[in-house]
């Protein structure tokens, strides 16, 4: 989920480097730069989720994406938006792992639990019950 958002966000960013032409007194190539700088930034980013420090450099694109507002003040709302999605994602993400693994250690008790039982069946030595002999 974390690695969607910030792809998107990715888009946004370079299409507010675009806007930033015509808004600010920023040159052509300064605005494309930031735009297309943090769109890498962002795709970087989600490339490493799975590696430590990836999660950090996504929390600091979304407060660069913030910061961004003072220079295009649609960014402000856009940034906190973006940082809410991630958080959402960052944060049930992090629950929806640990009921994963919750549920791994319940399958793996229930299946224990049912090797036991169907292991010691009736006619077994663990049971019992051992068939007569005549």
């Amino acid at each position: 989920m974390c690695a969607g958002m910030l792809v998107l966000q990715a888009v946004v960013l370079f299409l507010t480097g675009v806007v930033t032409i015509g808004m600010t007194d920023i040159g052509a190539v300064a605005s494309l730069s930031l735009g297309l700088g943090l769109a890498v930034l962002c795709v970087l980013a989600a490339g490493m989720l799975g590696r430590p420090g990836g999660y950090v450099l996504g929390w600091a694109v979304q407060v660069v994406s913030i910061g961004l507002g003072f220079v295009v003040p649609a960014m402000f709302f856009l940034g906190v938006v973006f940082g809410g999605l991630w958080a959402t994602a960052y944060f049930l993400g992090i629950r929806i792992d640990r009921e994963r693994a919750e549920r791994a250690v319940l399958e793996e008790q229930w299946r224990t639990e049912q090797g036991a039982e169907h292991g010691a069946g009736p006619g077994s030595p663990a049971s019992g019950d051992t068939p007569e002999v005549s």
